[in-house]
């Protein structure tokens, strides 16, 4: 695990120094768990976004896109449950000072239990080798099943005192399992008390005159709030959906590991709208698609797991994570929910307004059911920087830092280089650049050794680097160097554009999910 934490150190680091992530107003000392990202993260966050947004609007008839307002009436807060129910449950260390949440440290506490059974299971299987059945073993070895007892206990409780919202007993669990805060190593432990994450400002010219709103702490309720708006202009039959990508915030206040849980994030998220009874058909449907298109970026399909979960949001009648591996443990990276007709009823409800959906198949109105797919934009990045990340030793001794990003992803599509900056070489390399950047993100790179250049070239992931040299001027060829393989070869400068659109389009993983 500590190996797995000097990974990260790395990767963040890497982030900085190469225009990945910055800290967020640095040169006052930084604003804690807020970030900006620099030249190369915003063209990686943007070719996420770009592949979200086409494999949802582009191969579904009956998906569109809006893009609602950050600030929106206050009582849609309320209808929501969120000014009520938008709660973290922390616990206080009276030694360290440090805040956690009491969930939080529960779930580690579990994840250690499935630690010792995968390290029971790696030690049997290296003593048993090819013969070696885990299913059985896990079966029948007394340890295991001890192990898993304790576990199965432990989850059980937990799951009970989340869904009762019993916070004494949140507290006499992390008691009983003797969990200590990480930073003083003590069991000092405060009571567990809720807090509420939205962001409160006021709307309005004068103190007397203002009004309370909210910062948004989801996109959804911007979906809901229009869907009959949607479904009319656009004359959308159900089952349909909408899409957004936008802005949230939460002040979290256990805000940790980077850019994984922020103050300030990115969401993707798209609501589909279903004939009450038929959510949790469609419900499968989508948490099908939803891995298969995390999977068709080739980061690992080992990587990627579902976690169902144990206490259901109060509007939820089933819900599901899609867990990825990061150097910190398996963590959601993106929510699928069956969100019942909640938020649209509750709506209807407090706006006394009649948003209900004629159905001329049946000829009768009703409040539609929701699936929702809900991913962070920021959680997404962070597992593609994570997955892509290695520093990698070569022949002779020489090691070099390369980023193996999905190359549709890539901030950079390639990068042209003249060996030598004379000879006419810079001014073919810029007629080379000149063409391509209509389709690709190209970069020109003349300065440092052509070495130098390359790895500077892998360490932000540019899939091919173009080499102009002598040889290009008497017969139009040029060297391209694979990032990955590092393989070189000569190519006619008139296929380059088909050589790297056939590796760097969207379209090609679009065109996976099929």
């Amino acid at each position: 695990m500590a190996q797995q934490e000097d990974v990260f150190k790395k990767i963040v680091s890497h982030a900085k120094e190469y225009g990945f992530v910055f800290p967020s107003s640095e040169i006052y000392d930084g604003l804690s768990a807020v970030y900006d990202y620099g030249q190369n993260g915003v063209e990686l966050k943007n070719n996420i976004k770009r592949y979200w947004w086409d494999a949802m609007t582009l191969l579904h008839e009956n998906i569109v896109g809006i893009d609602s307002a950050i600030f929106m009436h206050p009582t849609i807060w309320k209808a929501s449950g969120h000014v009520d129910a938008f709660n973290d449950p922390l616990i206080d260390n009276r030694d360290s000072k440090k805040r956690y949440r009491a969930d939080v440290l529960i779930e580690d506490h579990l994840a250690k239990f499935d630690d010792k059974i995968a390290k029971e299971v790696a030690k049997a299987r290296k003593r048993f080798g090819e013969t070696f059945d885990e299913a059985m073993f896990l079966q029948t070895n007394q340890r295991v099943l001890d192990v898993k007892a304790r576990r199965d206990a432990l989850h059980e409780r937990f799951a009970k005192a989340m869904n009762d919202n019993d916070l004494a007993e949140l507290r006499q669990i992390i008691i009983d399992e003797e969990i200590v805060c990480p930073i003083s190593g003590t069991k000092n432990w405060t009571d567990v008390r809720q807090f509420n994450l939205m962001f409160k400002t006021e709307m309005g010219s004068t103190a007397d005159g203002s009004m309370a709103v909210y910062l948004r702490p989801e996109t959804a309720q911007g979906i809901f709030v229009n869907y009959l708006n949607v479904q009319k202009t656009g004359r959308m039959r159900i089952p349909f959906g909408i899409a957004q990508i936008g802005k949230a915030f939460r002040n979290e206040i256990v805000a940790r590991q980077f850019i994984f849980r922020m103050r300030e994030f990115e969401q993707m998220e798209m609501q589909f709208f279903v004939r009450p009874g038929e959510e949790l058909k469609w419900f499968a449907q989508w948490k099908e698609w939803r891995l298969k298109w995390h999977k068709a970026l080739g980061l690992g399909d080992e990587k990627y797991r579902y976690h169902d979960h144990d206490k259901l949001a109060h509007y939820a009648n089933a819900a599901t994570d899609i867990e990825f591996e990061m150097p910190f443990g398996f963590k959601e990276v993106e929510g699928i929910h069956s969100r019942t007709n909640f938020d649209l009823s509750q709506h209807e409800k407090f706006s006394g307004k009649k948003i209900q959906y004629f159905d001329p198949e049946l000829n009768e109105s009703y409040t539609p059911y929701v699936i929702e797919t809900s991913i962070g934009v920021d959680r997404m990045f962070l597992s593609v920087l994570c997955s892509s990340y290695e520093e990698q030793a070569l022949e002779g001794g020489d090691t070099r830092v390369v980023l193996h990003l999905p190359a549709p992803l890539a901030p950079v599509k390639c990068a042209v280089m003249p060996l030598v900056r004379k000879d006419g070489l810079p001014e073919k390399a810029r007629e080379i650049v000149d063409d391509l950047k209509f389709d690709f993100a190209t970069h020109y790179d003349e300065k440092d050794s052509i070495g130098k250049r390359y790895r500077r070239q892998d360490a932000i992931g540019t899939p091919y680097c173009i080499t102009v040299d002598h040889q290009t001027l008497e017969d139009g060829t040029v060297t391209l160097r694979e990032r990955d393989s590092m393989e070189q070869q000569r190519v006619a400068i008139a296929d380059l554009h088909a050589l790297i659109h056939d590796k760097v389009s969207i379209n090609g993983l679009l065109r996976k999910l099929r």
